[in-house]
């Protein structure tokens, strides 16, 4: 499921912006987990246990290098 959340920038004038976040596939509900929310021209990274607490944005072609190198096993040990 999940829980969208509209953009802190949004004004009065309901030009809003909402992101759906999305929690990941290998979470085995641990409460150690990272949600992504994806967006036109960045990907905003979470930690699940703070969901106000703030996120990271990562421009979205600097995401797409990360789960290519995440993929290709860049960072495995």
């Amino acid at each position: 499921m999940e829980i969208w959340r509209k953009s802190s920038y949004s004004g009065p004038n309901n030009n809003c912006v909402e992101v759906g976040w999305r929690k990941s596939t290998h979470s085995q509900g641990q409460g150690t987990c990272v949600e992504v929310g994806l967006g036109v021209d960045a990907v905003g990274v979470r930690d699940t246990k703070d969901p106000d607490g703030g996120h990271l944005a990562v421009p979205v072609p600097s995401w797409h290098r990360f789960i290519g190198a995440v993929k290709g096993g860049v960072f495995d040990h």
